[in-house]
């Protein structure tokens, strides 16, 4: 494959991610790139995030493991079966694939975060949780 063609797949699989990963009011989902990994079957997708004063993000599933780091502001992350805790920049969680959760930022500036997610090939980045 030539470079025209993976440059072009690049942009195709990052709008894919995009648009798999719907965006709600108060809060901005830029995909920065979607690559295999070592494991069969499964893909990174690297995310920048950015949640309003008072939003959330919606609560959700992902198809595979969230590894994010907070770059600025704070949120309140709500995962199901676990108290609310606070999250601020230089902290970063790891939340299980499947699991249920939340964040709303807390504070009074933009929260924005890094988030890698390694997640099953094929599926939506996220899912809405009933």
């Amino acid at each position: 494959m030539n470079r025209t063609h993976a440059a072009v797949g690049a942009l195709v699989a990052l709008s894919l991610a995009a648009a798999a990963f719907a965006q709600s009011g108060g809060i901005r989902r830029t995909p920065l790139v979607k690559a295999d990994v070592s494991v069969p079957g499964r893909e990174a997708v690297v995310v920048r995030a950015e949640l309003d004063p008072g939003s959330t993000a919606g609560r959700h599933t992902h198809p595979g493991d969230e590894i994010s780091y907070i770059l600025e502001g704070q949120a309140e992350l709500l995962v199901d079966g676990q108290p609310p805790r606070t999250v601020r920049a230089g902290e970063a969680i790891v939340i299980p694939a499947g699991t249920v959760h939340d964040a709303r930022n807390s504070g009074e500036t933009v929260m924005r975060l890094v988030g890698v997610y390694v997640v099953e090939k094929g599926k939506p980045l996220a899912t809405p949780a009933r």
